[in-house]
């Protein structure tokens, strides 16, 4: 009799295992091959629409805050990685997240047309107007004063002319010594007075994470069409096509051309997470070309990492993996793509 009775019981606590691991989330994101995107989807230069063959392609990564049924996902999977929301978001919330994504992506744009048309050889302005607040670490005396989406314009009363001059600067000071920041919230100009810290890294800082906030002002337009979309891993290939719709329309010759990699104002690309799953997913679209940032690994990541690869060995070991033919070039910045397609036409 109690062998016939306990099915129901069985069937319950299965149900609810089930509803748990398909509807909760947990502590975790999984990292996935996105989409690799035709550039003119998101682009217009100049008001002209690129109507010359092949294409350029800018390739995401997929990030999902995790349940049980993706973590088994993820471990029967290849180029599917787990992390920690410490890992992926700094302790941040899915909505901070995404905003801090579209901090990314504004400043990637606008290094973008700042390259794309100096390279070009056409007028462009770039104004560096501060750095966007990004997080406030838990130690940081300005915790609960400064806030995502604050703009800090002033260290001690000095302005800078980028964001590595003012971490510079903040870096030089004394541990323990007082700094007042002045920054911007919702239009409004404010001061705050904090001390500085010892950062993770050992070095001193006021605690914050930060990204340039910019404006570009040129005659020939260009309009961006990235709503949802985030990160600042697409600036060498906006570059990219904004130079090339500008200055060498037919630099791509009717190939399919991927790539990733962040663009400062000098024109180096930077590296960038999840290439792997990138070089997936371009192969999947049927690019023939796929650039990757080819920086040497900082002995911060070392640390971290002793296994650490560039970004560039990473690409190649993920080409080999899924056996494509699809041709992985190392850049170190905008100036290499170009040469590269010019002598490889």
């Amino acid at each position: 009799m109690k062998r016939k009775t306990r099915w129901p019981i069985y069937l319950i606590i299965g149900l609810i295992i089930t509803f748990i691991a398909f509807t909760v989330p947990l502590p975790y994101y999984i990292e996935v091959p996105g989409t690799a995107e035709d550039i003119r989807k998101v682009l217009l230069v100049n008001n002209q629409p690129d109507q010359e063959e092949g294409s350029y392609q800018f390739v995401t990564v997929g990030v999902k805050h995790a349940r049980l049924v993706d973590l088994m996902y993820a471990w029967l999977t290849p180029f599917t990685d787990i992390h920690s929301a410490k890992e992926m978001t700094g302790g941040s919330s899915d909505t901070e997240f995404m905003r801090i994504n579209q901090f990314y992506m504004e400043t990637s744009q606008n290094m973008a047309k700042y390259q794309g048309l100096k390279t070009a050889g056409k007028e462009i302005e770039l104004k560096y107007l501060g750095v966007y607040v990004l997080t406030v670490t838990d130690n940081s005396t300005f915790k609960g004063v400064l806030n995502i989406a604050d703009t800090v314009t002033a260290v001690n009363d000095k302005t800078f002319e980028s964001s590595k001059e003012m971490v510079d600067y903040v870096n030089s000071q004394t541990l323990g010594d007082k700094v007042k920041v002045t920054y911007q919230e919702d239009g409004k100009v404010k001061t705050a007075e904090g001390k500085i810290i010892t950062l993770e890294n050992g070095k001193n800082g006021i605690g914050i994470g930060l990204i340039d906030r910019t404006e570009v002002s040129s005659d020939v337009p260009i309009r961006f069409s990235t709503a949802g979309i985030g990160g600042p891993s697409a600036g060498l290939m906006f570059s990219l096509s904004i130079y090339t719709q500008i200055a060498d329309p037919t630099l791509r010759n009717g190939r399919v051309i991927a790539g990733t990699g962040s663009i400062d104002r000098d024109g180096n690309v930077g590296d960038i997470g999840g290439i792997d799953k990138k070089v997936v997913s371009a192969a999947k679209k049927g690019a023939t070309v796929f650039f990757a940032p080819n920086n040497p690994v900082s002995e911060e990541a070392k640390k971290a990492n002793p296994n650490a690869k560039s970004n560039y060995d990473t690409a190649v070991e993920a080409a080999e993996m899924i056996k494509t033919d699809m041709k992985i070039v190392p850049v170190k910045t905008l100036q290499d793509a170009i040469d590269y397609l010019k002598n490889n036409p």
